[in-house]
């Protein structure tokens, strides 16, 4: 997909292994889905349900027919908006269970962690000890904590970072 920059494999196997055994039975929302790799490698490793969030509508798109042509069914919802209106709506709607790992990886020089980061911790989106996930680049200084996500450990992948956040209290 022009103009996407996905996720590198290596880094993708390194996420699945700092997640390990939370995975299998989530809810797990891949923010800023792109081509949906991230998402995907959820799914297949057991996630409960799966909500590929992407504002870009053609990218969406792709991401719908390519998700229908894999059978994936029930357990993938791809929703076209903003990354900060879908946690916003999601966190009131009627029905939704928290998310137990998010994973975000906005453009890298978009500012978008500053905004998003701090809304994760609304009421009603995370689910207690849920896992939030920000992939940037590694000259980024993520905050140690924002709201009741708190830092756990940065790791580095050459000029990729994975910051490991949980969330703590209610």
């Amino acid at each position: 997909m022009p103009g996407v920059r996905p996720t590198l494999s290596k880094v993708r196997q390194a996420l699945f292994n700092i997640l390990a055994s939370r995975v299998g039975g989530s809810v797990f929302v891949d923010l800023y889905a792109g081509t949906g790799a991230i998402g995907m490698d959820a799914m297949s490793r057991g996630a409960g349900s799966v909500f590929f969030v992407e504002a870009d509508r053609r990218l969406a798109q792709e991401l719908k027919n390519l998700l229908e042509g894999c059978g994936c069914g029930p357990k993938a919802h791809i929703v076209s908006m903003k990354a900060d209106d879908f946690i916003r709506k999601y966190a009131l709607k009627e029905g939704w269970r928290p998310a137990d790992i998010v994973f975000l990886d906005p453009p890298y020089a978009s500012g978008e962690l500053d905004k998003t980061l701090p809304l994760l911790s609304t009421a009603g989106f995370l689910a207690a000890g849920a896992v939030v996930v920000a992939e940037h680049s590694k000259r980024v200084d993520v905050p140690e904590e924002t709201g009741l996500l708190k830092k756990k450990k940065t790791y580095r992948y050459g000029d990729t970072s994975l910051s490991l956040y949980v969330k703590e209290g209610n």
